[in-house]
């Protein structure tokens, strides 16, 4: 493992003159010396500086034939290294699918593989390396490092101090793996119970509750030395469109935003954040141009840093998502992003289009040095703030000492078990007695991991439930049953004294309900757990006890467990209201809802 001593070296005197600790502001020494770096930087790197790009591979130098394949077709380089080499980007985003995460001691190698790579350049600085660890839903990271509940799981706790703990933790473990930036948490305010692509990522309905929880889970994050990172501004939680592929459009007032949206956000800012993601969606009571958020002067400058006083980093949603390209070409969108206020730019689809544009942007006079100069000094003072420049290597022996401990997956189990939240539980037949209901059907959806490394769902509860004192087996029914599947899980109902279901965003039309009221017209006793939306409960009236777990990952399933089986009282509160599945102007269980035993 390289010695600081090797840092210092490697980036030509740089990082020593930089060490400047962790409260520049603007115009303390520190500041200085970091404009004194930008001036001696050429036009390339800093157009480089404000790329964050993602990269295949395991190792910086050495990955796998099939991801260089992938690297030389979508990024024209072979590896995280020649990435770094040819265009100096200031960061680089990890995800599960560009084998970037298999396992603790690898996510160290590569991030100390991509420092190493970037400081040994002329002018080497040290690199902002992210991922999206939400948890829940959205989790790159996976075990044997600590999961925890998604954010409307904790939404449902209603602790700040089980989201601190969260942010302290997951940071931790992320920071001892050489990932110095996170984005998260989710600071979405979830009116929309379609949204599609926010949903349990949100902690709620609540503007108040999900400021507080915000709030919260930064501290953590930053208390562990990773940036935090508050998402979507100007607020994505009422949309009934994918970003990722259509184009949103916000109906709300400018009034409803500010008692809204804008809450959580507010709350981030207050709380010191320390990198803002914006939103690829249409809000024309903030900006009637019909641009996306991301491209907004308006709305990034003119509110996000003017009227909230934020001055920390504002980073893009990925600029390969359709929300943000439907307006404007590849080539256009990173330049009326910087134009619009934006510091980082992510994930752009093609690498050579969008730095080219930059570069020719300034070149042109359409953009100035200086602008590019400005988004530089945030980043830069970031990285100052993590300390990367004293020192942004890793160790395995800080690997080992973190990451996963019997400490955090403990801490882990407790908070989950604050967060199940009992909706239904008709005569009283929860928690299951061993006696009576000894032998257990598990059936229901199985969606893929998160992070890859959990589940299945049902697998999951029924092992739980068996280590409990129970007889379970597992069937799984997915998410959209056949008749003929039906029919078999049906079938071995008979042999069960009692069924627990998983389902998954169930509607109207869904073949998951005939399941349930076929399930339950066996005379045996159905057990629910909605394992994403908690709207499902809805759907179900068929169901003699109804669960929301928020999410499919081990440690909310195993909380469900311990409840159904009595090793734990339900003490989750609906942090969201669900309606009516005939009548949505009607709330059947509104927030704050919750039973317990």
């Amino acid at each position: 493992m390289p010695s600081r001593r090797t840092v210092l070296a490697a980036s030509a005197g740089v990082t020593a003159a930089l060490a400047i600790g962790t409260t520049a502001s603007a115009g303390t020494p520190g500041d200085k010396k970091l404009r004194s770096l930008i001036s001696r930087m050429t036009l390339e790197e800093k157009v480089g500086q404000l790329f964050v790009m993602r990269v295949y591979g395991h190792s910086a130098t050495a990955p796998d034939q099939a991801d260089i394949d992938a690297n030389l077709k979508e990024i024209g380089v072979r590896t995280a290294a020649d990435l770094i080499a040819e265009y100096r980007v200031g960061g680089i985003i990890y995800f599960t699918w560009a084998h970037n995460t298999k396992d603790p001691h690898q996510i160290a190698d590569l991030s100390n593989g991509i420092q190493r790579a970037s400081l040994t350049q002329p002018r080497g600085l040290p690199v902002l390396i992210t991922t999206d660890q939400e948890h829940g839903i959205v989790c790159r990271v996976g075990k044997p490092a600590t999961l925890f509940p998604g954010a409307m799981a904790m939404g449902a706790g209603g602790s700040r101090e089980d989201a601190r703990a969260l942010g302290r933790i997951s940071g931790a473990e992320l920071r001892a793996m050489g990932i110095n930036q996170d984005y998260s948490p989710d600071a979405d305010v979830n009116i929309n119970p379609a949204n599609p692509v926010i949903g349990v990522r949100s902690f709620g309905a609540d503007p108040e509750a999900v400021a507080r929880l915000v709030a919260a889970e930064v501290a953590g994050y930053q208390r562990s030395s990773v940036a935090a990172t508050a998402k979507h501004f100007p607020g994505h939680g009422d949309t009934a469109v994918d970003s990722h592929y259509g184009f949103p459009v916000i109906t709300h007032s400018r009034e409803l935003w500010e008692k809204l949206d804008a809450v959580p956000f507010r709350a981030a800012v207050k709380a010191g954040i320390d990198s803002i993601m914006t939103a690829h969606i249409q809000f024309p009571a903030l900006d009637d141009s019909g641009d996306p958020a991301t491209l907004s002067h308006p709305i990034l400058t003119g509110i996000l840093r003017e009227e909230l006083g934020y001055d920390g980093v504002v980073v893009t949603d990925s600029l390969g998502m359709q929300g943000v390209r439907t307006k404007y070409g590849d080539d256009r969108v990173p330049v009326l992003a910087l134009k619009a206020g934006v510091d980082q730019l992510l994930n752009p689809p093609d690498l050579a289009t969008a730095w080219n544009a930059v570069l020719k942007a300034v070149q042109d006079g359409e953009l100035t040095e200086s602008r590019l100069d400005e988004s530089i000094l945030r980043i830069l003072k970031l990285k100052a703030r993590l300390r990367l420049f004293d020192d942004p290597y890793v160790s395995q022996k800080g690997v080992d000492r973190t990451v996963g401990t019997a400490a955090h997956l403990a801490a882990a189990d407790r908070i989950a078990e604050r967060t199940t939240t009992l909706l239904v539980n008709r005569a009283g037949l929860l928690p299951l007695s061993r006696r009576s209901h000894r032998k257990i059907l598990v059936v229901g959806a199985d969606p893929a991991s998160p992070s890859g490394t959990t589940g299945p769902p049902t697998g999951v509860l029924a092992t739980a439930l068996t280590e409990l004192g129970f007889t379970a087996t597992a069937l799984s029914t997915g998410t959209a049953p056949s008749a003929a599947t039906v029919a078999a899980a049906v079938a071995a109902a008979q042999d069960a004294d009692a069924v627990v279901v998983g389902t998954y965003n169930v509607t109207a039309g869904s073949s998951q309900r005939t399941l349930v009221e076929q399930l339950a017209a066996t005379g045996r006793p159905v057990v629910a757990v909605a394992i994403r939306n908690p709207y499902d409960v809805a759907q179900l009236p068929s169901a003699s006890a109804h669960l929301a777990s928020y999410s499919w990952t081990d440690v909310e399933l195993r909380a469900a467990a311990r409840v159904i089986a009595g090793r734990a009282a339900p003490r989750g509160k609906l942090p969201v209201p669900v309606q009516q599945a005939d009548d949505p102007a009607k709330v059947l269980y509104p927030i704050g809802y919750g039973l317990s035993y």
